[in-house]
């Protein structure tokens, strides 16, 4: 048995998987923010009332967690100092010198992690091409560890100028710390990102420094507590990159989970669209706190190389702080089922980014929340059932969301109560597809022909409202949707990157000496899986980074298994021409290009998951029915009749039409009057959206 822990910023989600028989155990508490072990423990022993004994047969958990997240935005990481080249002491300050807001005199800069009286320097220099220009003065070195220790610093950072062609003075430095600086914690670029660009790795270094010694605690902590409840299986961690890796790597290598929790619902998107053979998929999980969605194509979501955290502005490009390591290419948005509702500084209406959490929560959890949220508006429109939340282990309280909905958002905005209501609930439905609609323009799609997949507690909620703005014909909720981005951790396959900068023009470039890189980098992604506990073959993936002569940017072309140098140059131009026009519509044959990274993907098979098949069996679907309860109809404007349905007595070929509400315990799926629905053999439903001429867009097809 194998189970996925998916903590979010409201929600924690659990997913028991039996790999013998494909039966899932599902489980959902609210998380705790103080520690949130103490979520994990009450899921744990409240699947083990479902399934007694379980833990004897657990070999594996698997975690997705946003600790590491959470520790940069509320600066709450390690005491930690730089040591750099003599010259570089600002580059975090620096950064690319670039104005996120051009024209806003009152922009503000992120605060760097590593305040400037600890960041020291050494004189050393290491040429572009790896030559030593001047030797590393190992006395100055040790005074400046030893200012370290006089300034109480728990982690080191160590990036040093030209370090990834030649790390020598970084691993001499961390000799020395580990001599005169034993209590630190120490991370080198060479390890953590031997990658060009001086600012991006310097950030990326810190980073990881900074919230090393509070995961290596965490992880520690954690694995003592598993231990307490009869776990002695193998603990598992979500990679960015939408990978899995051991909690020992994990500790070493924080910066790599930074967005672990987020990243598990789009590898499962990817599992179910290769499994139903659909090339375009958006992939939408709405939690609590945030949105995130991605769009997948052809059963792959995009990773990219880089992204940012804790920004000034939040959703502003540029105002925070830049990570530079492998990341699943998520959207996200401030718009989760705890957005506070409230007015704008202009006098209308604005719903989120900042949320309720888990404490104190909507103003319905009855947990001391006063603000109004989309969880309150979402109750009051009728969509959710009071006495069913949670499967009716959380009572909601309805009176003391009107009023608050009265009192903090109708009465403020000068607007009748159903105004303010509904306005909330269309709000963020509009928030969400227009950002959706620009991604996936950006990454060649289509949104009328995208089929909308719904995870997470709000999601099924607002999933029909967003497909029908996005005019996308067709909505996929799959069972235990609630919870259901927890699957993707068992679809994940183990996996590490690694990734070298060597700049080398094409037709000059050695390719018998990039292969001896390639194959390095596949020794030491072998040796980490190992370390893990990994058994059987080690596959390999490579690519490079090239770009023109003189270009400030990379295209990444995927290079084919087996010996490098057996390829020619005039292949490799072409891959990069064909690919670039992909992209840009045209290329320029005439400049020349050249090759900036090496990347590798070591990764293990994935072990198949086997989707559990309902029960064949006849009978109706007024079967299922639990009843009606007037909702909320953005067609009507007014409140109708909507028969609702009890998820778990639906059979596969069962087919009936919307305005419907079908619920299970975790999450309540909303259908207006033109969704036809049918449920699959697996459980699935499939939502078929019959949007007419003149109304959210055209269906063909």
């Amino acid at each position: 048995m194998r189970l996925g822990i998916d903590i979010g910023g409201t929600f924690t989600d659990f997913v028991l998987l039996d790999d013998a028989t494909g039966q899932t155990f599902t489980y959902k508490c609210l998380t705790t923010p103080r520690d949130p072990s103490d979520a994990m423990e009450e899921g744990i022993l409240g699947l083990g009332k479902q399934l007694p004994g379980y833990e004897a047969r657990l070999e594996e958990i698997i975690h997705g967690t946003t600790l590491v997240i959470n520790a940069i935005i509320e600066r709450k990481g390690a005491r930690t100092g730089l040591i750099t080249t003599a010259g570089f002491r600002d580059v975090l300050e620096l950064g690319r010198e670039m104005r996120y807001a051009p024209y806003d005199v009152f922009a503000q800069a992120p605060e760097p992690l590593i305040p400037r009286a600890r960041r020291l320097e050494v004189t050393e220099r290491v040429r572009a091409d790896g030559q030593v220009e001047t030797p590393l003065d190992e006395a100055g070195a040790r005074e400046v560890i030893k200012a370290l220790k006089y300034l109480n610093v728990e982690s080191v950072a160590v990036c040093l100028l030209n370090s990834f062609e030649n790390p020598a003075h970084e691993l001499a430095l961390k000799k020395l710390l580990a001599e005169d600086l034993p209590s630190a914690s120490v991370s080198i670029s060479y390890e953590v990102l031997p990658q060009i660009r001086e600012y991006e790795r310097t950030s990326t270094t810190v980073t990881n420094a900074y919230v090393k010694p509070l995961t290596e605690k965490y992880l520690r902590r954690l694995r003592e507590r598993l231990a307490g409840l009869g776990f002695n299986g193998r603990l598992f961690i979500m990679l960015s990159s939408g990978g899995v890796t051991s909690a020992e790597t994990a500790a070493e290598f924080p910066v790599r989970i930074i967005e672990s929790g987020p990243t598990a619902a789009v590898i499962a998107g990817e599992y179910f669209s290769r499994l139903f053979n659909l090339p375009e998929m958006f992939c939408f999980d709405m939690g609590g706190t945030t949105a995130k969605s991605c769009l997948i194509q052809n059963g792959v979501a995009g990773v990219v190389p880089t992204f940012e955290v804790g920004r000034v502005q939040r959703f502003m490009k540029g105002s925070g702080l830049t990570i530079q390591v492998p990341v699943v290419d998520l959207m996200e948005i401030g718009a989760g089922g705890g957005s506070i509702a409230r007015m704008s500084r202009l006098g209308t209406l604005q719903v989120g980014p900042d949320s309720a959490g888990a404490e104190p929560g909507p103003i319905c959890y009855g947990r001391g929340g006063t603000e109004p949220t989309v969880t309150d508006a979402d109750l009051l429109l009728g969509y959710l059932d009071a006495n069913y939340f949670l499967g009716g282990t959380m009572k909601l309280d309805v009176e003391a969301a009107k009023r608050g909905m009265e009192e903090r958002a109708a009465r403020p905005l000068g607007v009748s109560y159903l105004q303010a209501v509904w306005g909330i609930h269309d709000l963020i439905n509009e928030t969400m597809a227009a950002a959706a609609k620009t991604h996936i323009a950006e990454r060649g799609g289509n949104p009328r022909v995208v089929t909308v997949a719904a995870f997470g507690g709000a999601g099924p909620v607002h999933a029909y409202g967003l497909a029908r703005k996005l005019g996308a014909p067709r909505l996929i909720v799959p069972p235990n949707a609630g919870v259901g981005s927890a699957l993707g951790f068992f679809t994940a396959p183990r996996a590490f990157d690694l990734i070298r900068s060597h700049k080398a023009p094409l037709l000059s470039a050695d390719f018998a000496e990039i292969e001896k890189l390639f194959r390095a980098m596949e020794a030491e992604g072998e040796r980490t899986l190992r370390r893990a506990g990994a058994t059987g073959t080690v596959a390999f993936t490579r690519s490079v980074d090239a770009r023109f002569i003189g270009q400030g940017s990379e295209t990444n072309l995927p290079i084919p298994s087996g010996d490098f140098s057996a390829l020619t140059p005039s292949e490799v131009r072409r891959r990069f021409d064909s690919e670039y026009t992909r992209l840009y519509g045209r290329t320029y044959p005439e400049a020349p290009i050249e090759f900036v990274n090496f990347r590798v993907r070591a990764s293990l098979p994935v072990r198949l998951l086997e989707m559990p098949r309902l029960p064949h069996r006849s009978g109706r679907v007024a079967d299922a029915i639990k009843g009606e309860r007037p909702a909320f109809s953005g067609l009507a404007r007014d409140f109708i009749p909507f028969t609702v349905y009890n998820r778990y007595q639906l059979f596969p070929g069962a087919e009936f039409s919307g305005p419907a509400i079908i619920e299970e315990r975790e999450s309540t799926v909303i259908i207006g009057e033109e969704g036809k629905v049918r449920v699959d053999e697996f459980g699935f439903l499939w939502i078929d959206l019959r949007i007419h001429e003149g109304h959210e867009g055209t269906r063909k097809g």
